[in-house]
């Protein structure tokens, strides 16, 4: 996957002009339609991007990073990530220092809390002349998404941190953005086959890069419960060691669920952990058999099966179970959301299962979260709060929540496990085939009925584990899909294009290769010849 640093022509190709035209070959690397090189490759596609052709600032050893203080240690800590990315270009990592007058000439200045109301909450401006750079934000959180699209701005090089100093530099510019939707999620599975806490934060830098400000964990399921719970500490110490084929499993210790939270936090990105009931349970119900109707706990199971095992609703043990589940967890998890599942119950009747989302709703509630729940639990009577999140491929059974927020996710589109065509090995296709152009040609507004169209917070991209045993996977069923989601989460619906992202994502080949990133080499797009 590494290749060797071609720094020759690519600062040029970041500052290139490209048209969209009918597919051919590429001319020129990185060339997309038309065969013309991409102006840049920004994903998502900024609101507002005028990026020079010709002119260019240097980051050389006298560069320096000031910041404007905050009452947001996370300034301090974007700062300290941004010379840590450009430290593989220089001698020694560039100085990061706290504002104190005009910084000098040539420095990156980040500021946040400025006063602007076109930048909203998460909205940015970024400023590149030949004398500096200014990053500047309503919000710290503005501030590092600013800095992603800095990062993007660069050459590829700079991802090899490994790499000797070599001449970098970036074209000069304006960029003035902000974001569509406030939830831009990704889901990772780690219930079906379990990934640790340093294969976890190297998914959530990757997302990050891409301005994903949620990371919705899958933390339990019929083959596995990952989350310890001092309360019931059989659900890891039984419930946790296997996984989907046999393996050891896995889980994490409360200490090491606060340390991905914090991690995730200085990234700007927000821990949604799911425990899924009633249903996908059996990991449960293997490690306690009070929770099972008839009081014996079945065998842990490593099998793909869905909708075969439930928590026995009409017992008050359960209820128990829950609570102190959901309060642990609440406790740990700054974010206001607790995950319930709810979805493929295949076992309790209708008014069974309504009951129980309803008697669960206020549980969460009370441990001081806001509920969320798969469109299964539509049906039941909803508390306000609740944001029940659209999955499956057919929508009109949304329309039973009624005017409760809404997460899209429609699996035919947003689902990252299914394949992308008929050649793929890993993946599912019971969703379809979902190429890239599929993940990218689609509009939330459009995958829900009308009426609830007004009530969508953003979207999320799932990436289930059955079929995903190594980070090599889930790079290979994630990128390129999750930026072309990223794009359709961030970007003005009115400003996409195929041909144009397919021209500006080519271009994230070499960059992704540099990270050490399996991506899929899609037909569909024409990727730069690395050799």
């Amino acid at each position: 996957m590494q290749n060797g640093l071609l720094l020759t022509g690519w600062i040029a190709i970041a500052m290139l002009s490209s048209a969209c035209a009918p597919n051919r070959a590429p001319q020129t690397p990185g060339a997309g339609p038309g065969g013309q090189a991409a102006r840049h490759s920004v994903i998502p596609l900024p609101a507002a991007i005028d990026i020079s052709t010709g002119q260019s600032f240097a980051i050389t050893p006298a560069t320096l990073i000031v910041y404007e203080a905050s009452d947001d240690p996370r300034v301090g800590i974007t700062a300290a990530q941004l010379a840590r990315l450009l430290a593989s270009a220089l001698p020694s990592p560039p100085p990061v220092r706290p504002a104190s007058g005009a910084p000098p000439a040539g420095s990156i200045l980040l500021s946040a809390g400025v006063a602007n109301a076109n930048l909203g909450e998460e909205g940015y401006e970024l400023t590149i002349t030949a004398d500096g750079v200014r990053i500047a934000a309503s919000t710290a959180a503005g501030l590092f998404y600013g800095v992603q699209t800095f990062r993007q701005l660069l050459p590829w090089s700079i991802e090899y941190q490994a790499a000797r100093p070599h001449p970098i530099a970036v074209p000069l510019g304006k960029i003035q953005d902000r974001p569509r939707f406030v939830w831009r999620g990704a889901m990772l599975d780690v219930a079906r086959h379990f990934f640790g806490v340093e294969d976890v934060k190297r998914y959530i830098d990757l997302i990050a890069l891409y301005k994903i400000n949620r990371l919705h964990l899958h933390l339990s399921d019929d083959q596995g419960w990952r989350i310890e719970i001092k309360s019931w500490p059989n659900l890891t110490a039984h419930g946790g060691q296997t996984e989907v084929g046999g393996g050891t499993g896995g889980f994490y210790t409360q200490a090491q669920y606060v340390d991905l939270v914090k991690y995730a936090n200085d990234r700007f990105i927000t821990i949604v952990p799911e425990i899924d009931m009633p249903s996908h349970t059996n990991a449960a119900l293997a490690s306690y058999p009070e929770l099972n109707c008839n009081g014996e706990a079945p065998p842990l199971y490593t099998g793909i099966d869905v909708g075969f095992s439930t928590l026995c609703v009409d017992k008050d043990v359960t209820y128990t179970f829950i609570s102190d589940v959901v309060r642990e967890i609440a406790a740990l998890t700054p974010g206001p959301y607790f995950h319930m599942g709810g979805d493929e119950n295949k076992k309790l009747t209708p008014p069974q299962f309504r009951a129980f989302i309803e008697r669960v709703q206020p549980i969460v509630q009370k441990h001081g979260k806001d509920a969320i729940g798969w469109d299964d639990i539509a049906p039941a009577t909803l508390l306000p709060t609740t944001v029940v999140q659209h999955w499956r491929p057919e929508a009109s059974h949304v329309a039973a929540a009624k005017s409760n927020k809404l997460i899209v996710s429609p699996a035919s589109k947003s689902y990252l496990d299914m394949k992308y065509d008929k050649t793929t090995v890993l993946g599912l296709n019971w969703a379809g085939e979902i190429e890239v152009r599929t993940a990218y040609d689609w509009d939330p507004v459009n995958s829900v009925p009308s009426p609830q169209a007004g009530n969508i917070v953003g979207i999320e991209a799932p990436l289930w584990t059955e079929t995903v045993a190594t980070t090599g996977d889930l790079d290979f069923l994630a990128f390129p899909r999750l930026a072309a989601l990223a794009e359709i989460a961030w970007s003005s619906p009115q400003a996409k294009n195929w041909d144009n992202f397919s021209v500006r994502v080519a271009l994230h080949g070499p960059r992704w290769s540099a990270l050490g990133v399996n991506f899929y080499r899609s037909p569909q797009i024409a990727w730069p010849d690395m050799r």
